[in-house]
């Protein structure tokens, strides 16, 4: 096909979905009995639950707006910021915000650019810490009309924690943390509190300024009492007898350069950006697989490919629906060797002062948090939800953002184990 027609398809998939959102309108509660009516809207793995039984309230779009000092340091810095020969950020040329506000659909290098503006934005710029994620496991059961879900496991982790080294714009040191050996983020989940038998278990992750560096993920086994290192293809495996593997937390949490990227395409769609619910509340109509709150047409929205360059991966592709605006991961379609459908991560957004209305803190203006996912195994029947602040924990407040908090101890071996035992 010549460019000309590349463009005019494009023009064509816009205006259809364009028709297609204008029938879709706030107020509007979409069942399965009208999935069609948001079939153009949606990703296909979401319309796989929506035609399960996900029911959908239509609200009417709401505008986000970065941070302030996000805002700023964007408006500051982003001009400088440059991509490699390679295609790779440069880090030399970066130092906070988001590195390319501006992104032209028709450049070759949109894609990376796109995931590299996800990754400098999502949630936190310094710090973040979430407490007791709450999440349960188990078999998806359709049986004629009826749709269930049969809780194999109930899942507690009693923390998961986020350290940024650089791109910092809230709390000194400011842009940078002290980093002589040259980390981009640390990140953990530690420990787990419930099953009794996985008690204790939990993980660490190291990634570097230097993209060609492998990213370091450890994870502590008491009943074994070692640590053992994951390898690249082990982050696609789902752990723990449940669905999530380790890329797939908050839709994406993979290393860029490890992926080839390409755009396939920018249009209006749906998504669960500012959810009213919390703790979420689990469908009726699809047995309790899925969260039930509002939606609303997000003007543009991303759909990007992401390949794994290991050897191993388990999956052939990730189709990744992000926001243009702000970042925001909607959702992500996983599909296996053969190229069918396989897995869908499903976020659910929150946007306030407050992580949780019961809190006893705020924030001087509205933040992102992220209190549901749902990553649905399509071919195995199978699904796993989670909630933070945990259903089981209403009056915690969940998420804990740029708090200043630069004690890098908790991201340590010694005190993974420690914190297992």
């Amino acid at each position: 096909m010549t460019a000309r027609g590349f463009a005019l398809c494009g023009v064509l998939l816009t205006l259809a979905t364009d028709t297609a959102a204008a029938d879709v309108k706030p107020g509007d509660v979409i069942t399965a009995k009208e999935a069609d009516q948001v079939k153009e809207l949606v990703s296909p793995g979401v319309e796989w639950l929506v035609r399960r039984g996900m029911t959908m309230t239509i609200a009417a779009f709401q505008k986000t707006e970065d941070p302030p000092a996000f805002k700023a340091a964007t408006e500051k810095y982003s001009g400088q910021t440059k991509l490699r020969e390679d295609g790779l950020i440069d880090e030399a040329t970066y130092v906070a915000g988001r590195p390319f506000p501006m992104i032209d659909p028709n450049d070759p290098r949109a894609a990376i650019k796109i995931m590299y503006n996800y990754e400098r934005s999502r949630y936190a710029t310094d710090d973040l810490t979430s407490k007791f994620l709450d999440a349960e496991t188990g078999a998806i059961d359709d049986k004629g009309a009826k749709h269930g879900f049969t809780i194999e496991r109930h899942f507690v982790i009693g923390a998961i924690r986020l350290l940024k080294y650089i791109g910092r714009t809230e709390h000194p040191p400011i842009p940078a943390l002290p980093n002589p050996d040259s980390f981009l983020i640390k990140a953990g989940q530690y420990p787990i509190l419930e099953p009794f038998d996985l008690k204790g278990v939990g993980g660490v992750v190291y990634r570097y300024l230097d993209p060609t560096k492998v990213e370091e993920t450890w994870m502590y086994m008491p009943s074994l009492r070692r640590v053992k290192r994951i390898s690249t293809a082990q982050r696609s495996t789902a752990l723990y007898g449940q669905d999530v593997d380790v890329d797939s937390y908050g839709g994406f949490a993979g290393q860029i350069p490890s992926f080839d990227w390409k755009l396939l395409g920018v249009k209006p769609m749906l998504a669960a950006g500012h959810c009213a619910n919390l703790p979420p509340v689990p469908c009726k109509d699809d047995g309790g697989v899925a969260f039930c709150d509002s939606w609303e047409i997000v003007p543009r929205l991303y759909t990007i490919e992401g390949r794994s360059k290991a050897a191993g991966y388990a999956y052939s592709k990730r189709l990744i629906f992000i926001d243009a605006e702000t970042s925001y991961i909607a959702y992500t379609d996983l599909y296996d060797q053969a190229g069918e459908l396989w897995r869908v991560a499903l976020n659910y957004g929150r946007y306030s002062t407050k992580p949780n209305p019961r809190a006893a803190f705020e924030y001087p203006f509205p933040r992102g948090y992220l209190p549901g996912f749902v990553m649905a195994d399509i071919q195995l029947s199978h699904a796993t939800r989670a909630a933070l602040p945990g259903i089981g924990f209403p009056d915690e407040p969940g998420w804990y953002v740029n708090q200043g908090d630069t004690d890098d101890r908790w991201f340590s071996i010694s005190a993974l184990i420690a914190g297992g035992r």
